[in-house]
């Protein structure tokens, strides 16, 4: 009996050290394997295009280090951004995407909404409160909460902008030459309000501003690019994006189905986002929009953000970038192209956030103008965010 009991505890201490080693290792080792950077070596800008980029304001619509176990005020040698990087590669502002559910098997093609839920282990792997556990409401409430304790603990040198006039302070202190990054909170998918109007009201409490309507899946507001059967706008749909129009919130048609996007453009008059998306007509895949809705989407008075993973532009590199850059400049005109890396999305991008000036450097050898450049680089972002944080 005694032998029973010693291998019984021997059997438990050694559970108990596999679960530690898990909780210890896993969620880092996801990080480092997802969020790739997969070039090694970078051309490096010229005087001229660093001297530029080092004059620009820049902004970001998408990334996603909230999702993962990192200090985003300490450098990390994993994954695409923290402040330390952010500051490094002259960002201005960062657009923070709380991502809530992900599809197991998740592809540009089709997802079904009852598929295995690939966020709800690395919440539970990353020791998140029991109550983002099964709850999405709470996942987006908790990596709003996150970005709130960086701000506190980063030495002034991130804040969290929620209005006009927050960006308009950011932007006078930058000019004055203090290094600080203004961060801004979205959500990645409208199901994280789980079915319940009244979930927007905790979610723009705790500090969210855009609200992206769908992820990798139908939702209860309608159809994903990458749903089964391009669905429209639901009643809830159209009762969320009246709410998003009339509290002054951006609204964000990334994953959207065309007949989402229709549906949205028919009911509203406001400048539209899509955050982090390639241009069809540059790349041909299941990932990006018809060039003629994006068109319809930049008459708006929208952008499009140009993101830097392979699905959305096909080659990755900062001269492949700056082609795509180029292309929905010529397709959709210079006011309404903007950056939506996807940063910490899960994919592989040829360098990170520190890494910035490669893109200027690209776009200038494409022939862009000093003017175009700033206007892509963040002058659009920061029209939009004016016209919608200020009503």
């Amino acid at each position: 009996m005694k032998r029973i009991k010693q291998a019984a505890l021997g059997l438990l201490a050694l559970g108990v050290c596999a679960i530690i080693a898990f909780l210890a290792f896993a969620p880092a080792y996801v990080d480092r394997s997802r969020n790739l950077v997969t070039q090694s070596t970078l051309p490096i800008p010229n005087t001229d295009a660093q001297t530029l980029h080092d004059t620009l304001t820049i902004g970001d619509w998408h990334a996603d280090p909230l999702l993962w176990q990192r200090n985003l005020n300490t450098r990390s040698d994993r994954g695409h951004v923290d402040v330390p990087r952010l500051l490094e590669g002259n960002v201005a502002l960062q657009v923070f995407t709380a991502v809530t559910k992900s599809p197991a098997g998740q592809n540009v093609h089709a997802n079904s909404s009852d598929a295995f839920d690939n966020i709800t282990p690395l919440a539970v792997g990353q020791l998140w409160p029991p109550r983002t556990w099964g709850s999405l409401v709470e996942r987006a409430i908790y990596q709003a909460e996150k970005l709130h304790r960086f701000e506190a603990a980063s030495n002034g040198q991130l804040r969290i902008i929620t209005s006009v006039a927050d960006l308009d302070q950011l932007l006078a202190d930058r000019a004055d030459g203090v290094r600080v990054v203004g961060g801004i909170l979205g959500i990645e998918g409208a199901h994280a309000l789980e079915g319940d109007i009244e979930n927007l009201q905790r979610l723009e409490d705790a500090g969210h501003r855009l609200i992206g309507l769908h992820h990798f899946f139908d939702n209860a507001l309608g159809g994903s690019l990458h749903g089964l059967n391009n669905q429209g706008l639901t009643a809830f749909g159209r009762t969320v994006v009246d709410e998003i129009v009339r509290r002054n919130l951006i609204l964000d048609l990334a994953h959207s189905s065309p007949q989402v996007v229709e549906d949205v453009l028919a009911m509203t008059d406001i400048p539209l986002v899509v955050s982090h998306t390639g241009l069809y007509g540059a790349c041909p895949s299941a990932r990006n929009l018809p060039d003629d809705m994006m068109v319809k989407i930049a008459e708006t008075g929208g952008v499009i953000g140009i993101g830097f993973w392979r699905t959305a532009i096909c080659d990755t590199s900062p001269a492949g970038i700056a082609v795509t850059i180029k292309a929905a400049i010529d397709l959709l005109g210079v006011d309404h192209v903007s950056l939506g890396s996807d940063f910490d999305g899960s994919v592989g991008t040829a360098f990170d956030s520190s890494q910035l000036s490669v893109v200027t450097a690209a776009l200038l050898d494409a022939g862009l103008t000093e003017d175009q450049i700033r206007k892509v680089m963040g002058e659009n972002m920061i029209r939009v965010l004016r016209a919608r944080l200020g009503g």
